[in-house]
C-alpha cells in the first residue's frame, strides 16, 4: 500500500511517542495501555499522511490500537 512507511518506521514512530525502545512494543500490545493517547495518535496520523498514507484517518488507528494492525494497514505487511 505504501512504499515510504516500513514496519520498522511504524514501530520506531510509535516508540518515539511512547518514550520507549521499539523492541519493547509487542505486535499485539494495546497501545492505549502502553500510554498512547488520542493526541499522540493524531500526531502519528499527520506524520504518516505526509509520508504517503494520505487516506489515513484517526479511527483507522483508534479502533484497533495494536502495532500489528497499524503495520498491516500502513505497509501491507506485518509487525
Amino acid at each position: 500500500m505504501n512504499q515510504t512507511l516500513s514496519p520498522e518506521r511504524v514501530r520506531a514512530d510509535v516508540a518515539e511517542l511512547l518514550g520507549c525502545d521499539p523492541a519493547d512494543i509487542g505486535p499485539d500490545d494495546n497501545l492505549f495501555d502502553l500510554g498512547l493517547d488520542s493526541v499522540r495518535i493524531m500526531t502519528l496520523v499527520e506524520r504518516w499522511r505526509t509520508e504517503g498514507a494520505a487516506a489515513l484517518e484517526f479511527p483507522d488507528l483508534a479502533e484497533q490500537p495494536e502495532l500489528a494492525h497499524w503495520t498491516a494497514l500502513l505497509t501491507g505487511g506485518t509487525a
